[in-house]
């Protein structure tokens, strides 16, 4: 289950970079070009795929009875669930065109 681990980490931090993303659309808080141009490229593209087959793997690790608390830390789990959760709720509600007329 190393793979899943592996996983589970880069989901971590590419839904952290979506939310560094999220928080660059309302305010441009880095004055450097590159480093948002990194921060969205990793938070909206990688994190809009890495995320939820993470969270897929989870439901299907899960579903086949294995405990999957002995090889990823609980933590982490509801960590990508909080983030597939924000990712959903972006792109349904806040990035929804009539939410903004």
């Amino acid at each position: 289950m190393g793979w899943l681990q592996f996983l589970s980490r880069l989901a971590f931090i590419c839904g952290f970079f979506f939310l560094l993303a999220i928080s660059l659309r309302y305010d441009n808080w880095v004055k450097d070009e590159t480093i948002v141009s990194t921060i969205i490229t990793i938070g909206y593209f990688i994190g809009l795929i890495v995320v939820p087959i993470t969270c897929l793997c989870y439901i299907v690790i899960m579903l086949s009875r294995v405990k999957l608390n002995k090889y990823i830390p609980g933590w982490l789990i509801i960590a990508n669930f909080i983030f597939l959760f924000a990712l959903l709720f972006y792109i349904f509600y806040l990035d929804d065109p009539y939410y903004h007329q």
